[in-house]
């Protein structure tokens, strides 16, 4: 089996969802992570910027201080997506999902399930 790595925030019902997702099907052993009592490095930041294809795939613009910034008004560069999440776990699109070398950022049930069917559960 792959090594999954389950990204989230304990407080969070969108993660808490997408755990009980993950483990009705069928993963169990998987590394659980919470970003805001185990923050990620830089490095691993830039990582999961490149398996997901940008840093606009890892940022989250619902976050608080993504509005009291007024980030909003403006377009920002990867490298200000990257600077923010790096120094504020709410900028990170939660829960991430690792499995392998691939991820998958935001919990929707139909992605997150395809993603999994195409990377975990072995094929028939």
């Amino acid at each position: 089996m792959k090594n999954v790595t389950f990204y989230w925030s304990e407080n969070c019902s969108t993660c808490q969802k997408a755990k009980r997702f993950v483990e009705r099907h069928g993963i169990k052993n998987y590394e659980l992570r919470d970003i805001k009592e185990n923050p990620l490095s830089p490095v691993e930041i830039v990582r999961l910027v490149e398996m997901l294809g940008g840093a606009e795939e890892l940022f989250s613009r619902r976050a608080v201080k993504y509005r009291e910034m007024k980030l909003n008004e403006r377009k920002l560069s990867e490298t200000e997506m990257i600077d923010l999440m790096n120094e504020d776990y709410t900028f990170l699109k939660r829960p991430i999902l690792v499995i392998g070398d691939k991820a998958i950022a935001g919990y929707f049930e139909r992605f997150f399930q395809d993603f999994i069917y195409k990377y975990y559960l072995p094929k028939k």
